[in-house]
């Protein structure tokens, strides 16, 4: 049998109709099959790679560390140097009531982490997330999940969770004494990319803070410089409770975290003690990996360029079938008819070598998230074979 039949045979599927390119190299924002064809990255492991594929400061940290001792015992237990330094790394670049860093092995897993502590900090259970939104798929996230399509098959799930409207007020109301958190995502990603305005977040921030409820923002995709800064959050002028990171924290190696004030991070230790614990998160080499990647992408400024690439792809995506471009710094959803006429144009764009996606609650979006270190001749192609692709197809 040969590697497509094994992998069908023997990798559990999350649909019906993967993707299944074979790859066998990838390289700052390119992909190559087992044929040697090229596909322009426009995707970036869902926004894992923003500083590109293999990069060789993330290659020699983890050769490094390699060298010295991978895993050695449960998160939290010894002073691994990789865990140290990354989470100061982190903390040196965020709000001084964000400076406990709890490594986790997935965004999934930081969510759960998250609703731990806010139970644990207030003593509540209410828990106000928003449709249409994802936040991963383990159970209590799944729980947050803001669509019952997704949910549904797996009930029961967690108790006490209300589901409101992203950037609209209802939510606000729903905020009382009895609210554990909130739990939003800045930019919120599977919809479509929708970005909330200014004034909401600002009055669900101050709502919270009048009930006593944490409010929590997911940046597991927002994070790293994808919407232009380094925090999504940045643009709002409002600091959350507590921060969840993955995706690109790992600089392509699997990591997640929760961040959050050290006086509440330390009620995780003790009634129980080990309120939270985890074998492998903050593996060493995964952390060696992430904070090089981080460095790299602070010394070398991708995110200066981000706002300029966000332009040429503004002015390169425009033709008549669609209907608008939705974006969030070098984060794009671009909108058809319907989900059909988007499957058309993301099967076209790939006979052309260009890796594209959906979203997975608005199926008629095309996704754009590639490496923030793609070159403008990369996005450039890209964009022409995505219009290109409109004539070809929906004609």
């Amino acid at each position: 049998m040969n590697q497509r039949e094994l992998f069908f045979k023997h990798v559990a599927q999350t649909s019906a109709a993967p993707l299944a390119i074979e790859v066998v190299r990838a390289d700052c924002a390119s992909l190559y099959d087992a044929q040697g064809k090229e596909y322009i990255d426009l995707i970036g492991g869902i926004s894992v790679a923003n500083i590109g594929h293999r990069h060789p400061k993330v290659v020699a940290a983890i050769r490094t560390q390699t060298d010295a001792y991978l895993h050695v015992m449960v998160y939290g237990e010894m002073i691994e140097s990789p865990q140290v330094r990354y989470a100061q790394a982190l903390a040196a670049h965020l709000p001084s009531s964000l400076q406990s860093v709890f490594f986790t092995n997935s965004g999934a897993e930081a969510t759960e982490g998250a609703m731990k502590l806010a139970k644990r900090v207030t003593g509540r259970s209410k828990m106000i997330a928003f449709n249409k939104s994802y936040h991963g798929s383990t159970q209590g996230a799944l729980s947050l999940l803001g669509d019952e399509y997704y949910r549904n098959a797996f009930r029961p799930l967690l108790p006490d969770i209300w589901h409101y409207d992203y950037n609209e007020c209802g939510a606000i109301d729903a905020i009382d004494d009895s609210t554990a958190c909130v739990i939003l995502e800045t930019v919120q990603a599977e919809s479509g990319i929708r970005v909330p305005d200014k004034e909401w977040i600002e009055a669900i921030r101050k709502k919270c803070d009048q009930t006593g409820a944490l409010l929590i923002f997911d940046e597991i995709q927002a994070a790293f410089g994808r919407t232009g800064s380094l925090w999504a959050f940045s643009a709002f002028g409002v600091v959350p409770d507590v921060l969840l990171l993955g995706k690109a924290l790992g600089g392509g190696m699997p990591l997640g975290a929760f961040i959050s004030d050290k006086k509440w991070m330390d009620q995780l230790t003790d009634r129980p003690v080990l309120g939270h614990i985890t074998t492998f998160g903050g593996h060493p080499v995964c952390c060696a990996a992430g904070l090089a990647a981080f460095e790299a992408l602070l010394e070398e400024k991708w995110i200066a360029q981000v706002k300029e690439k966000e332009k040429l792809l503004l002015s390169a995506l425009v033709h008549p079938k669609i209907r608008s471009v939705r974006s969030a710094g070098l984060w794009m959803a671009v909108e058809f008819t319907d989900a059909n006429a988007c499957k058309k144009v993301i099967d076209r764009v790939l006979e052309q070598g260009v890796l594209t996606d959906w979203f997975l609650f608005a199926p008629h979006c095309l996704r754009i998230s590639p490496p923030l270190i793609i070159h403008q001749e990369q996005l450039k192609k890209a964009a022409a074979h995505i219009v290109a692709a409109c004539d070809s197809v929906l004609g």
